[in-house]
């Protein structure tokens, strides 16, 4: 069995009672950095042995993995922060899984889009999710694209490239569209700003430089 396991994007206590019980009852936790997860497995009291398991060496890890969970061993996947698989490491060792008729269970959880997409009031019935954008090539195709999308779309970005990327959403969208910026979610200086792309470029270049994690939420086109 491999479970993927949602951890915190913030707050420590946004863990489930369940992915505890899990983490603590695998042979072996997956891990995108050990040293993060180290710190999340010691507040939960988790002794559970730690393997690194990250964009850098999944092609070189994944047949040794899948081969110990065929021989019936469970194992859980976490990332540094949110759930496993979104804009992060695990797709390919989940459908390797798949093909090889391993179980795969993924625990309800944290991850960092749904929260800013529901207190952005801007409509979510129906929404899409595009994580990270390229970085220079086709970045400008995928913002002409989502431009014209009539429904509302989620972005992940740096906060070093938070204004270029809203300058560059104003170039697309124009600058009356609605937009929010979430940002340090469930943090301690959590923030949630939903104003037009121009007010929001005005209040971002007023501040010093952000921090934080950042998901900018976009409305769709009228």
């Amino acid at each position: 069995m491999l479970y993927m396991v949602p951890t915190p994007i913030g707050n420590l206590e946004d863990m489930t009672y369940k992915a505890v019980r899990i983490l603590a009852e695998v042979q072996l936790i997956l891990a995108e950095d050990t040293r993060t997860s180290k710190r999340l497995m010691d507040h939960y009291n988790i002794e559970t042995p730690l393997r690194s398991f990250h964009a850098h060496n999944e092609h070189k890890v994944l047949d040794d993995i899948v081969a110990q969970l065929e021989s019936g061993a469970d194992y859980a996947l976490v990332t540094d922060a949110g759930t496993p698989g979104i804009s992060d490491p695990g797709f390919l060792l989940v459908r390797a899984c798949v093909e090889k008729s391993i179980k795969v269970e993924c625990l309800p959880g944290a991850t960092a889009f749904i929260p800013a997409l529901v207190a952005s009031g801007i409509p979510c019935d129906r929404f899409h999710y595009e994580g990270f954008l390229p970085h220079k090539k086709g970045r400008q195709t995928r913002l002409k694209y989502l431009a014209e999308l009539p429904n509302t779309f989620v972005l992940y970005e740096s906060p070093y490239r938070l204004i270029k990327c809203l300058e560059e959403l104003k170039e697309h969208c124009g600058g009356e569209r609605k937009a929010c910026v979430c940002r340090e979610l469930t943090k301690l200086h959590e923030e949630v700003n939903t104003n037009s792309i121009d007010a929001l470029i005005e209040d971002f270049k007023a501040r010093p430089a952000v921090k934080g994690e950042i998901v900018v939420v976009v409305a769709g086109s009228e």
